[in-house]
């Protein structure tokens, strides 16, 4: 598709909500470049994006999972909840099998990893630009799958067993964060996160604190969590 066929692409807004301010930098020149749109907004966190949103009213916003002080889900539950006409696609380094039905489902309109060719990011974007649903032939299949049978019990049916704010205590803890860290992060209360450590034991069939960090540490290292 040529930058023509994108309806008024230069008045189109794009708001970059990442944590990495050198992959922002080079996102918004590959953006300027390859579609001639206009940047009209960056943010690392959650309240700086939705000032934005609500300031600069974007066409699309382009989200990593990993913000500071939260997860890109709880911006997209956020926009959700307001009723707000913009249309998101996360870009994250994370796990796309765990995280892109999620993402999905919190009100995204499509789901790619940082390890994709910037040829695939552009798709991605002008996809979602027109109001479609991205996913990668990956990830369409594994959905596909899923629909179709039942999955066995491996580890990332029990990783998928977590609620998206359980799941983001679980990296914290494999992160090496205290119950203090985590509650002052997630503005939350201790006997909160506590709560949610105690559910995640659960589901993870885990018999103590000890094993649950090994775990969560185990999970950030190979996943890039």
């Amino acid at each position: 598709m040529k930058k023509t066929e994108l309806k008024s692409a230069n008045s189109c807004k794009v708001l970059l909500v990442e944590d990495h301010p050198m992959f922002r930098e080079h996102l918004g020149q590959l953006i300027d470049r390859d579609l001639g749109m206009s940047i009209c907004g960056e943010a690392d966190n959650i309240r700086d994006a939705m000032r934005l949103i609500l300031e600069t009213k974007p066409d699309i916003a382009i989200v990593d999972i990993t913000l500071h002080g939260s997860s890109g889900l709880e911006l997209l539950k956020d926009i959700k909840a307001q009723g707000l006409d913009i249309n998101v696609l996360v870009l994250s380094m994370h796990d796309e099998e765990l995280y892109a039905e999620r993402a999905l489902r919190a009100g995204a309109k499509g789901y790619i990893t940082k390890n994709e060719a910037s040829t695939e990011v552009i798709e991605a974007i002008r996809c979602v630009m027109k109001g479609d649903v991205y996913a990668s032939r990956q990830m369409t299949a594994k959905l596909l799958e899923r629909m179709t049978q039942k999955r066995s019990n491996s580890e990332l049916a029990g990783m998928e067993t977590l609620a998206d704010r359980e799941l983001e205590v679980f990296q914290m803890l494999g992160r090496g964060k205290s119950t203090r860290e985590i509650a002052q992060t997630l503005n939350l209360g201790e006997s909160t996160v506590e709560t949610y450590r105690a559910r995640i034991k659960e589901k993870l069939q885990l018999r103590s604190a000890a094993e649950l960090y090994l775990r969560a540490g185990q999970w950030v290292r190979d996943h890039g969590a």
